[in-house]
């Protein structure tokens, strides 16, 4: 417990970091940082439960790009702004590193698997927030939609 606390607290540290980078202030800050707990926290979460990586990176980018659309839309902020702040926890550094470690070392059979790894974490990565970023543009025009049909319904009656 006390680990997994320890890497939470490492995760938000970095988020900071990348947050004062971008120049980002105040409410946004903290909603930034929260973000970087979250993902991390959810990784972590889900890897107690689920033994594939690649499908705890998954999870945990769809429930943190989530987040991201959420909180844009109350601060009335860029989504990217927390996008990219918050999953900087999950950015599979050490995994290119020794990828690019073996490449430099030629150790062929250690560099493919090791940059198979990188490429599946990169991409659990990606595809998580391109579908919580299509299902909340979706869910956000059905909801406009309905809206105008009850204003238009209003203006008839």
């Amino acid at each position: 417990m006390k680990e997994a606390l320890l890497q939470i607290f490492m995760g938000a540290i970095g988020s900071m970091g990348f947050a004062i980078l971008f120049n980002i202030r105040g409410k946004r800050f903290i909603t930034a940082t929260l973000g970087a707990v979250l993902s991390w926290g959810s990784y972590l979460l889900f890897s107690r439960f689920i033994g594939d990586n690649t499908v705890c990176y998954f999870l945990a980018s769809v429930l943190t790009s989530f987040y991201a659309e959420i909180m844009a839309r109350v601060l009335k902020t860029p989504t990217t702004t927390f996008i990219i702040t918050s999953l900087i926890p999950l950015v599979p550094g050490s995994s290119l590193y020794y990828t690019m470690a073996y490449a430099f070392e030629s150790a062929q059979g250690k560099f493919v698997a090791r940059a198979a790894e990188t490429l599946k974490l990169s991409s659990a990565l990606a595809l998580g927030v391109i579908v919580a970023t299509t299902f909340t543009k979706v869910l956000m025009t059905h909801l406009a939609k309905k809206a105008q049909q009850k204003k238009e319904k209003a203006v008839i009656s």
